[in-house]
């Protein structure tokens, strides 16, 4: 809120002797309070959400910001036990504890604080007590009562069972608002915090991302080392220096690019499902809760291809990537943690939303979604061409095969396209399993340990299909025609062919 000069003289009007005085020293607190902290941080310290989540590069003041504010609740609210954490307890002593009592001191009148270096304990002049402590000391956790308030530092180092059971403990009652705030390098793209707080909304969670950018306090030499890492290490470069989230391996995509465009999407226009409304047609309709991520809403005229990726094995998600012929932007996204039959109904759905687009699903698990999709009648599926094992003569099939030899071509081909234009691509998700995709030390390169590919293969196999050569030079990239099915194996597996 923003008030004019005159607005303000006619409020400090309407004040009596004492209220102006208390006016004047809360204004006084305030901008001393400002002076003293980064821009970035300053709002959080009238923020009441259960968790702050503090995620950046080295230097960026995020730790400085959080013993601050634990610092400036101690000393002016009653009651409070706070409990600072870190993985392992002697790391507290140089860190955490030594950076609070510095604090301390510059900022307040240390002699009214009781600050003991025996146990590492710090109780403010109103009685309010901050204690550190170590996952690694359960003894010392089961001792602590009464939590109103956690810090935990590096909070990359702890697993998810552990801030499960330090929130548990934030039961303290002393008539003011209970927070936990986590402060961590982002070490790692598969880390559960970024599962927890960055891939859905938290309703009782502010995340702040922050760089050594945001810290006016930081000195040019400081400052250098990090910038240093841009020629000396891709990965140091990332996490400590931009503040992005780590590849232990070496990202295919280019991370920097990656992140650098993760930092330029917008959110979808509109996120609903869509509805089968009988005799081959489908009604989009928005929900909060929807499957259909879009970003761009069909233009008349434009031709699309709609790629997905069953879950298959080892996966949990069905994926369909929506992209323009005509600008090769990425224009939706469908993901369904569910069964077969309601994928292929969402991804008939948005084909014909989308001005009734090739639509190819990979085979390689199951022919179920292109016989399904058959039977909600939609025709225009793409078709390969596959070679007859006893003629040797090209015949179509429906469908994709992922293969040794075709894998490497369809993303070969998609890192073309995003290296060329990383603009083209606008989905979230999409983009973070880029960032997961390395080289592994084999040469093959896949999702790291512990992710997914569904998005990546399947807009793969979008922009595949999109430069492919016409299997069938009258009707390019798809049946135009009602067709029959033969359903036959092919190297063991079943495949579907046109009759």
């Amino acid at each position: 809120m923003q008030i004019t000069y005159d607005e303000f003289i006619k409020i400090t009007d309407q004040l009596d002797e004492h209220a102006l005085d208390e006016f004047h020293a809360a204004s006084e607190y305030l901008g001393k309070l400002r002076d003293e902290s980064n821009d970035i941080f300053f709002p959080l310290y009238f923020d009441t959400h259960r968790y702050i989540v503090l995620m950046g590069g080295g230097g960026s003041g995020k730790s400085m910001f959080a013993g601050r504010k634990i610092i400036e609740r101690a000393y002016r609210e009653k009651g409070h036990t706070i409990l600072v954490l870190r993985k392992v307890a002697k790391t507290l002593r140089e860190s955490c504890y030594s950076q609070l009592v510095s604090q301390i001191s510059q900022y307040y009148d240390v002699k009214k604080w009781n600050i003991s270096k025996t146990d590492m304990s710090i109780s403010s002049p109103n009685g309010s007590r901050i204690i550190f402590a170590g996952l690694d000391d359960a003894e010392k956790l089961k001792s602590v009562f009464g939590i109103t308030m956690v810090w935990i530092e590096e909070a990359s180092e702890i697993s998810e069972a552990d801030f499960n059971q330090v929130d548990l403990r934030l039961r303290g009652e002393n008539g003011h608002y209970r927070q936990l705030i986590l402060s961590f390098n982002p070490i790692n793209v598969n880390h559960w915090l970024k599962a927890r707080f960055f891939d859905r909304e938290d309703k009782k969670a502010t995340v702040v991302k922050s760089t050594y950018l945001d810290n006016r306090f930081m000195g040019e030499d400081s400052k250098s080392v990090l910038e240093d890492f841009r020629e000396l290490d891709e990965y140091y470069y990332n996490v400590y220096c931009l503040g992005n989230w780590g590849v232990t391996g070496k990202c295919v995509f280019g991370s920097k690019a990656v992140n650098d465009r993760l930092g330029k999407i917008t959110p979808p226009v509109s996120i609903g499902e869509f509805t089968g409304c009988g005799e081959g047609i489908w009604q989009y309709v928005p929900m909060e809760t929807g499957c259909v991520r879009i970003y761009e809403h069909p233009s008349p005229g434009h031709s699309y291809i709609a790629a997905a990726d069953t879950a298959g094995e080892g996966s949990d998600k069905n994926v369909c990537q929506v992209i323009c012929a005509e600008t090769l932007r990425q224009v939706a996204v469908i993901s369904v943690e569910s069964e077969e039959d309601r994928f292929v109904g969402q991804c008939v759905g948005i084909s014909r939303y989308y001005n009734d687009a090739v639509l190819c699903f990979e085979c390689n698990f199951s022919t179920y979604p292109v016989r399904e999709a058959s039977r909600l009648g939609y025709e225009n599926q793409y078709i390969r061409r596959t070679e007859d094992s006893i003629t040797r003569r090209p015949v179509p099939s429906y469908g994709f095969r992922t293969t040794a030899v075709t894998r490497p071509a369809i993303i070969s081909n998609l890192m073309r396209v995003f290296r060329e234009d990383p603009s083209l691509i606008n989905d979230r998700d999409t983009l973070y399993e880029m960032l997961s995709f390395v080289r592994n030390s084999r040469g093959r390169i896949e999702a790291e340990s512990g992710t997914h590919d569904d998005h990546v293969m399947a807009l793969a196999i979008a922009y595949y299909i999109l430069t492919d050569e016409p299997p069938v030079p009258e009707t390019p990239y798809a049946a135009k025609r009602r067709v029959n099915f033969a359903f036959e194996k092919e190297n063991g597996r079943d495949t579907v062919r046109v009759v």
